[in-house]
């Protein structure tokens, strides 16, 4: 006997001999992890992926450096009206009137209120600086003197900025407005909080006025993951339950079986709330696939036992002998699926080096429940069941001689029998075609796919009361604003440059990057539409003969100043014109931003390589940013940390399944063979993806590490029930037959139940979640069917190699009959 056998064999009697111990400190460790989930605190939306993206840190600095138009850097929050005409008389007071209601609320904390109904209000009365006071001179007012002022407003070009699309400045009308509060907190305020009071304060108020801001949002993107859980976790626990149920067809069995996976949820999140690791979209995959793996090795212990138990040996000899078997497949699985989810580490972005993290340490405590408790409580319970005389239910293991599986299941061998080398040929030059054309598979990265759609799924009207979701408007409102008002941020592109901008060249430089812009950008002239700097200037020159004389004498030979600048920036900030200044200099003159506007039709990717392209013609420090070129930067590190990933973990596995297979069994070859199913598989669901649509986001891109995950602890269960059988008999179609009855059915079990299980999130309410479930379903038929198909014919093109058996690649008809 090896030492790794004895080792084993050490280990199994040591979980027999120490059953009750066992049990007893497992449940302990329970008790132990569960006050770590209440610690769990939630992390969601687009912001966390952006950590260290150097476009978000640039976005960073632009929002601290620059002023916007209203609120500086406190906190805002804004009011959208829509109605027939918001700029008539009722609709300007019907604005006021919300407004004035919500800065009366002490614990909101209004320090400022922005919105055309105060312009409006400021030309009847110049005095009117408060909101009540701007209400009383409108409704002291005419309708004609109010359509009047409206017009006079109008003059400001700044006074369209906050009005629909459809504003026409000679009838003074709009269907749509938007106001901007900015509160005054001494301390970081709750958002949601804060526009949740708001929003209840204008459902009670007149006219069409919503709350909007990134307290509200940040509130859907979390109440969407919980309301979407709370919907599917019911459906998913019938069928599992259920299913499971069937799988171990004994309440005992499958009540330690359950137990076991809570077990190993609650040790792993636990552990994840005791290290302070957020709960993010991304480990939202982690519970999946703990439970996939989890079912796998439960069902297969209980299902080995029961083989053994059938042929007369007593319980202890049975757990003993499947432990010694099943150790080597579950370490050899733990050990490579672990690989594979570590491989996440090297990923630029931190949810998915979390995502690996969490899985690989929820991958160890499965293995430790699996291989230590549940055989320990097994025996236990088996012992009292005898004690009191508790009849078993079925010790029949699953795909046994004469069942329905046990049928079916040796049928797939018939596949690939005739000629197995050809098979397994033709299945890796069709994963090599299936890889190719994935390899286009798209990557997408915005709010949106964290967000509940526009309209509701036609089920949600059925669900009972508790599992109904509250009403959703975040994403409708944001349909609302993209189409309803002028290019905002998304129809945007910001170059920051960090540069003396009181050097004689400075202007000239930023006028001269603005020629023969990239096809993506928005064209006048030849010449870039921008905003920067220059416009503060010109529109300063346009009101000021003295300050227009002194621009004019500070450009030599005309365009941009090249002398004098210091000055200038001065003048600008004596004026009335030091806000819209300060949105592009900064204090110092060593910073400034220029915003491109850019093509709405354009494709993400293509503006963003356009604006780093334009960033590099600016002298001084200068990089691309704003939210299309983050999103689409976090996108292309998403897409990268996939295929990375992959090759890593594919790389590790590799030698790691070689190194085992070497230890444990002396074969090293078959851990070669034991991925080849899973490579399969990997091509087949990219090429899945690309066809329906699917592409790589911030959840499905674990996706690849979940199916090595699940693959290779199909396939290391076929392997080495394969191995063990053919040591023990010689004859490979036994070996094979054998394999793909018991396992095979055992597999079945797992496969069904985790399919299933996981399937039904494509009931969520967030697209993300939906997307991610269906390609977990499909990811483990498609390992499962690789395991069962493509890995017999593969091991026994193995053993012709190794055991140089030509004749088992002979090209013939099937002649006998397979046992």
């Amino acid at each position: 006997m090896g030492r790794t056998e004895r080792l084993l064999k050490h280990s199994a009697t040591a979980t027999i001999d120490r059953r009750r111990q066992i049990v007893v400190v497992c449940l302990l460790i329970t008790v132990a992890f569960a006050p770590g989930m209440a610690l769990l605190e939630s992390e969601a939306g687009s912001d966390q992926f952006a950590d260290d993206i150097p476009e978000s840190d640039a976005l960073d600095q632009v929002n601290e450096q620059f002023e916007p138009a209203f609120g500086g850097d406190d906190p805002s929050t804004q009011l959208i009206q829509r109605d027939t005409n918001v700029l008539d008389r009722r609709g300007l007071l019907n604005m006021l009137e919300t407004a004035e209601r919500i800065e009366n609320r002490d614990d909101l904390r209004v320090s400022e209120f922005n919105s055309p109904a105060s312009d409006v209000a400021q030309e009847l009365d110049p005095d009117a600086d408060t909101i009540a006071a701007q209400r009383s001179a409108i409704e002291g007012s005419t309708e004609g003197e109010v359509r009047n002022a409206v017009i006079d407003a109008g003059e400001d070009p700044a006074f369209s900025t906050l009005l629909a699309d459809d504003y026409n400045p000679e009838s003074g009308t709009a269907s749509a407005s938007l106001a901007v509060f900015t509160h005054d907190f001494p301390e970081e305020p709750d958002l949601t909080t804060v526009q949740t009071d708001a929003q209840t304060i204008a459902e009670r108020s007149p006219g069409d006025v919503t709350v909007f801001g990134s307290g509200i949002v940040d509130d859907e993107f979390e109440s969407v993951i919980f309301d979407s859980l709370a919907i599917v976790v019911p459906a998913a626990l019938v069928i599992i339950l259920g299913l499971l149920a069937y799988a171990y067809r004994d309440p005992f069995d499958f009540l330690l079986g359950a137990i076991a996976l809570v077990m190993t949820i609650i040790w792993t999140f636990g552990f994840t709330g005791y290290v302070g690791i957020a709960f993010s979209d991304v480990l939202i995959s982690v519970p999946v696939l703990l439970l996939a793996i989890g079912i796998d090795f439960g069902i297969h212990t209980i299902n080995r036992y029961r083989e053994e138990r059938i042929t007369g040996s007593d319980p202890e000899t049975a757990m003993e002998t499947s432990l010694q078997q099943l150790s080597i497949a579950y370490s050899i699985i733990a050990g490579t699926t672990i690989i594979g989810f570590l491989a996440n580490l090297t990923s630029g972005l931190d949810p998915l080096r979390e995502f690996g993290i969490v899985a690989a340490i929820g991958i160890v405590f499965t293995l430790v429940i699996f291989v230590g408790f549940l055989p320990a409580a097994k025996l236990v319970v088996d012992e009292w069941r005898l004690d009191r005389g508790v009849p078993v239910f079925s010790d029949r293991p699953m795909g046994s001689e004469g069942s329905i599986l046990g049928s079916v299941l040796p049928g797939l061998y018939r596949l690939s029998r005739p000629a197995p080398a050809i098979f397994v040929a033709f299945m890796l030059v069709l994963a090599g075609g299936a890889a190719v054309y994935g390899s286009g598979v798209d990557t997408t990265f915005e709010d949106e796919d964290f967000l509940p759609p526009s309209e509701e799924p036609m089920y949600v009207q059925y669900l009972p009361g508790p599992l109904e979701p509250q009403a959703y408007t975040v994403t409708g409102t944001i349909n609302f604003l993209e189409e309803t008002f002028e290019s905002s941020e998304d129809d945007t592109v910001t170059i920051y440059i960090e540069t003396r901008m009181a050097d004689d060249t400075a202007l000239r430089s930023l006028e001269r990057a603005e020629v023969d812009p990239p096809s993506t950008f928005v064209e006048a002239d030849g010449r870039a539409r921008t905003d920067s700097v220059a416009d503060p200037i010109d529109a300063y020159a346009d009101e000021d003969p003295e300050f227009a004389a002194l621009v004019d004498q500070s450009a030599l030979d005309g365009g941009q100043p090249n002398r004098n600048t210091d000055r200038i920036y001065s003048e600008l900030r004596d004026s009335d014109f030091e806000g819209f200044t300060d949105q592009y200099l900064t204090d110092d003159n060593r910073a400034t931003r220029v915003v491109y506007e850019v093509r709405s039709d354009a494709a993400d990717d293509e503006i963003t390589a356009d604006a780093r392209a334009v960033a590099e013609r600016y002298r001084g420090d200068a990089i691309a940013t704003g939210q299309i070129i983050v999103f689409q930067a976090v996108a292309d590190e998403i897409f990268d940390s996939a295929i990375v990933s992959l090759a890593t973990a594919i790389g590790l596995s590799a030698v790691f399944l070689i190194v085992l297979f070497g230890v444990f069994l002396g074969r090293p070859s078959l851990g070669l063979v034991t991925l080849v199913p899973v490579t399969v598989a990997i091509s087949v669901l990219t090429a899945s993806m690309r066809f329906a649509e699917i592409p790589f986001n911030a959840l499905t891109a674990t996706i690849l590490a979940i199916t090595i995950g699940l693959g290779v602890d199909y396939t290391v269960h076929v392997t080495h029930r394969f191995y063990d059988v053919y040591e023990e008999t010689g004859d490979v179609n036994h070996a094979v037959v054998t394999t793909l009855r018991g396992t095979g059915g055992a597999l079945t079990g797992t496969m069904a139940t985790t399919a299933f299980g996981t399937g039904v999130l494509v009931l969520a309410i967030t697209p993300l979640l939906g997307q991610f479930g269906l390609l977990t379903a499909v990811s483990i038929i498609l390992a499962y069917l690789a395991s069962l198909i493509v890995l017999p014919p593969a091991l026994v093109v193995w053993v012709s190699i190794i055991d140089r058996q030509p004749m088992l690649l002979a090209v013939g008809r099937i002649r006998e009959r397979l046992p």
